[in-house]
């Protein structure tokens, strides 16, 4: 009797799951259930990835950030974490009433102990509204490197652009998009348009956004209608020449510099002037923005965080200052005060910022970007 009760309740319970997953539109198998039988797959690396700088003839694998040039020159841990495809995003059309994706990552550890899975080796897509603003529509929820499922069902009817961003804290080593066979697909090739290249820290290259659409150069790459170059690397951004020469290789709209993270005061006085310089020999018209460090959300507790703080700004401000005493033009500057909210709410361990944490710091940033022609 108490077998049959159980039973019944497990059943009552799938039921209400499978009820709810449908209204929402999400897939409900695990793997090892359907594998995307009548869907026609399409290879993203046949239209190109945004947010690439450099041509897949350039880099070791396809979804590396840095060329292969790099790897003799940056250090070791840059270049690991080059291998992440933060900041990468596919663009196609579609009327499909359903959207499926395989994809792996290279790496077994999918989440980390204060970033979900959805974020670290998730694939996070948005579609385009009426009014051509990029929503967010549904994200992977990876349980294993290999990711083949059905992202989204019961898609309302028509044809729509869709966005779908990569792994952030994970490398990708292949992506395939799927639809129901007989449904329109066309691929949307990567933008032209300048980018914004981001270099910075474990923030800039996304921790510890819950999805890969919700880190602070993705959210200003929405608002701006521009494509984004994600060159943050986590504990390694530290202004350094030999990263600086493959950022000067580029040709963005803007450069955002926001390294102080991960330095300290003499690291910024000897470092932060030199790069904007290196970067301005090849780049003499290219607008850039230096950023503070943001303020850990307990720092009005914890002894000798103000005292890191204002040893790398009070570095940055005196090189920034230099600088325009110096004639440079078109330099922004974002105050590490502003990047997150009074009501230190906003990140997820006092230092990375969570989603809200990400919105403030694109509210920080947009303004100055604008101004700086982005």
């Amino acid at each position: 009797m108490l077998k049959a009760k159980l039973n019944r309740r497990q059943l009552l319970h799938s039921s209400t799951v499978t009820a709810t997953a449908l209204a929402l539109g999400t897939s409900t198998f695990a793997v090892g259930g359907p594998q995307g039988e009548g869907v026609k797959w399409h290879d993203v690396e046949e239209w190109g990835i945004e947010g690439k700088g450099w041509d897949a003839e350039q880099t070791e694998k396809y979804f590396d950030r840095l060329p292969a040039t790099a790897k003799a020159e940056v250090r070791s841990p840059v270049w690991s974490l080059s291998r992440h495809s933060a900041g990468m995003l596919v663009r196609f059309r579609t009327d499909a009433n359903e959207i499926w994706v395989d994809y792996k990552v290279t790496s077994s550890k999918l989440a980390l102990p204060h970033m979900p899975a959805t974020g670290v080796s998730g694939v996070d897509l948005y579609a385009a509204d009426q009014a051509g603003h990029l929503r967010w529509v549904a994200v992977s929820r990876p349980t294993s490197q290999n990711v083949k499922t059905r992202l989204v069902a019961n898609l309302l009817p028509g044809e729509r652009d869709y966005t779908l961003y990569l792994p952030l804290y994970n490398g990708t080593e292949f992506l395939r998009i799927g639809v129901p066979s007989g449904a329109n697909f066309k691929p949307i090739a990567p933008r032209t348009a300048k980018p914004i290249v981001f270099y910075g820290t474990s923030i800039t290259h996304g921790a510890c956004a819950s999805r890969p659409g919700m880190p602070h150069p993705a959210i200003l790459g929405r608002r701006l209608d521009r494509p984004v170059i994600n060159l943050g690397f986590s504990g390694n951004g530290k202004m350094e020449k030999e990263v600086g020469k493959y950022l000067a290789e580029l040709d963005p709209v803007a450069y955002v510099i926001d390294c102080l993270p991960n330095m300290v005061g003499h690291e910024v006085a000897a470092r932060a002037e030199p790069l904007v310089r290196q970067l301005r020999d090849a780049r003499p018209e290219t607008p850039i923005l230096l950023v503070e460090d943001r303020t850990y959300a307990n720092a009005g507790f914890v002894a000798g965080a103000h005292q890191r703080h204002a040893g790398s700004r009070g570095a940055l401000r005196a090189a920034y200052e230099r600088l325009l005493a110096d004639g440079f033009k078109q330099i922004g500057y974002v105050k590490g005060e502003s990047l997150l909210g009074k009501d230190r709410d906003d990140t997820t361990d006092g230092s990375h910022p969570s989603d809200l944490g990400f919105y403030r710091h694109a509210d920080a940033m947009e303004g100055v970007l604008r101004q700086l022609g982005c």
